[in-house]
């Protein structure tokens, strides 16, 4: 299943504490990625905040990666999670009018 996860900040964090994590935050994405858990990762264009997508089997599965990652550890962050389905509305142009 495909899911949608996306960052949120926690309140009141001052960016400088985020700087210390970003390194190892950097090689956990890495190693998920390799996992073929974080199949794509991007930065929102105005938030600059994380949204990525994960294949799991559920959505427990996909927090229980993310609570791996070290900005979520230290209670800077922490993600939405979305799951997701195929489009069906295609069937559409395909199905007999009656």
């Amino acid at each position: 299943m495909k899911i949608l996860a996306l960052e949120i900040e926690t309140p009141g964090v001052e960016s400088g504490n985020f700087h210390a994590h970003l390194r190892q935050e950097a090689r956990r994405v890495w190693e998920l990625y390799q996992a073929n858990v974080i199949r794509e990762l991007y930065f929102h264009q105005h938030a600059h905040t994380a949204v990525l997508v994960l294949e799991c089997a559920t959505t427990e599965e996909a927090r229980d990666h993310l609570s791996t990652l070290p900005l979520v550890k230290a209670g800077l962050i922490r993600f939405e999670l979305v799951p997701l389905i195929p489009y069906p509305g295609f069937a559409r142009l395909f199905a007999k009018e009656y």
